[in-house]
C-alpha cells in the first residue's frame, strides 16, 4: 500500500505561486535598490555641486556662473524630487510583494501540515493493518498447534 497525499496537485500549485511571488519580490527588491542609488547619486552630485560652489564664491565667480551653477542645481533638485518618488514607489511596491510572498508562504505551510497529518493517519492504518495481520497469524498458530 503506497502513500498518496490527495492534495498533492494543490500543494504543488502552491509552492509553484509561492516561488513565482518570492522571484517577482526579489526583482521589486532589485529596482528599489537600483533607484535609490540612483537618487543617492544625485544627492551626492548636488553636495559635490553646492560645496564647488562654495568654494569657487570664495575664490570669485562670475554672476553668469552662478546662473548657470543655479540652473543645474534646480534641474538637479527635480531629478532628486522624481527620485524621491520612485523610491517611495518601489518602496511601497516591493513592501505589497513581501506581503503577498508571506501569504504564500503561509498558504504552502497549511497544506504541508496537511500531508504531514494525512500521512500519521496513513502510517496508524498500517500500524492497524499490521496488527491485525499479526493477531489472525497467531490465531491460525495457536488453532494449529490445538489440532495436532
Amino acid at each position: 500500500m503506497k502513500y498518496q497525499y490527495k492534495f498533492e496537485k494543490i500543494l504543488s500549485l502552491k509552492e509553484r505561486e509561492k516561488d513565482e511571488a518570492l522571484s517577482t519580490y526579489q526583482k521589486s527588491v532589485k529596482r528599489f535598490e537600483n533607484v535609490a542609488e540612483e537618487l543617492y547619486q544625485l544627492l551626492k552630485k548636488k553636495e559635490d555641486l553646492l560645496d564647488f560652489q562654495t568654494s569657487k564664491l570664495e575664490t570669485g565667480l562670475s554672476i553668469q556662473e552662478i546662473r548657470h551653477h543655479q540652473r543645474f542645481i534646480t534641474n538637479l533638485e527635480k531629478s532628486i524630487k522624481h527620485y524621491q518618488d520612485l523610491v517611495i514607489n518601489a518602496r511601497n511596491q516591493m513592501n505589497w510583494y513581501e506581503q503577498k510572498l508571506q501569504e504564500k508562504n503561509i498558504e504552502v505551510k497549511k497544506y504541508e501540515k496537511l500531508k504531514e497529518k494525512d500521512f500519521e493517519k496513513y502510517l496508524f492504518l498500517l500500524q492497524e493493518i499490521e496488527n491485525k495481520q499479526i493477531d489472525e497469524i497467531s490465531t491460525q498458530i495457536y488453532f494449529h498447534r490445538i489440532g495436532n
